[in-house]
């Protein structure tokens, strides 16, 4: 079966790690491209690539200042994943209270004896 284009959903966008380290570090300010560039020590060119990429799926917002172009992310948009993502959270906390009560129910038991 064939891959779906990245552009084609949030989903497939963040598929690609630079783009969800671009998503992490706009997720609390907005951001010139320039600082994305040397923070994440990107290429420019390919820094806009993957900013174009989640702009056309919706992940991010962008606004213009005169000729420098700032980006930040789309609440609303990652709200998708984040949801996505809530069941496998509640899968690993089930999990980690199970590994728990068994190693209570060992130290239990061997203090016991």
């Amino acid at each position: 079966m064939a891959r779906a284009a990245t552009t084609s959903d949030a989903f497939n966008a963040v598929a690609e790690p630079r783009r969800r380290d671009i998503l992490n570090y706009l997720a609390l300010e907005e951001r010139a491209v320039g600082d994305i560039v040397a923070t994440l020590r990107m290429e420019q060119s390919s820094v806009s690539k993957h900013l174009g990429v989640l702009r056309r799926v919706g992940l991010v917002r962008v606004r213009r200042h005169g000729r420098h172009m700032f980006y930040r992310t789309n609440a609303e948009a990652i709200r998708p994943l984040h949801e996505w993502t809530k069941t496998f959270e509640r899968l690993w906390q089930h999990q980690l209270l199970r590994v728990k009560e068994r190693a209570e129910a060992k130290q239990k038991s061997s203090e016991t004896l």
